[in-house]
């Protein structure tokens, strides 16, 4: 099947992305991940691509699009793939209709004040990189890594301010997205707030593998 996955930073969208790709025996194809492809690779697009990066530039919806296009093309996406950040805007979502079919587009909702709690409380090792949660998955001691005895902190994009904005982006860019596909009748809902094992227990059910 091809899908689109949208939900706000903190969803949990990644890790699930991830779950079914491997259940589902797909790709999951990332806007990150084609850019880094097509770096790597040196193919045209991709030498155009670092050279608007390297001058800080933003890549135009005509790249990414050509990107995109050229992934979906490659041989293991041919039985179907999870696209994830594309397409962030209308046209985008036009320009791919034009392409190919989607199958369906699902929608890992939560409340921005879910959001909110999940990330603001994340504490990352400045040493060793582990992650915990001060209510989810708290360390033994206080600010103390479990692991190696380093100082845990808030990472810049975790603070609170730092995630409204985030937010407010998303909700911005992905809201006309959301309407878009439901008026067109591709768009299923999941609720994003259980545990990864039940969001993907109701993914299954909602999309039966053939």
């Amino acid at each position: 099947m091809k899908f689109i996955f949208l939900g706000p930073p903190g969803a949990g969208k990644g890790t699930l992305a991830a779950k079914v790709a491997a259940s589902y025996s797909i790709p999951h194809i990332s806007t990150g991940e084609i850019f880094r492809g097509a770096i790597k690779a040196k193919t045209p697009l991709g030498l155009k691509v670092q050279a608007i990066i390297d001058s800080g530039a933003l890549v135009s919806d005509d790249i990414t699009i050509e990107l995109v296009k050229d992934r979906l093309s490659q041989a293991d996406a041919q039985n179907g793939f999870i696209l994830d950040g594309f397409p962030r805007t209308i046209p985008q979502a036009e320009a791919l209709a034009k392409i190919l079919d989607i199958d369906a587009v699902v929608n890992f909702d939560i409340a921005d004040n879910e959001v909110v709690e999940r990330l603001s409380g994340r504490r990352v090792c400045k040493s060793c990189g582990q992650n915990f949660h001060v209510a989810f998955m708290p360390p033994k001691t206080e600010g103390i890594c479990d692991k190696c005895g380093a100082e845990l902190y808030t990472r810049d994009d975790d603070k609170i301010d730092a995630i409204t904005h985030r937010l407010e982006v998303y909700r911005d860019q992905t809201a006309p997205l959301i309407d878009y596909y439901r008026e067109r009748q591709k768009l299923t809902d999941i609720d994003a707030r259980p545990a990864t094992d039940v969001i993907m227990a109701s993914f299954e059910k909602a999309f039966p593998k053939n």
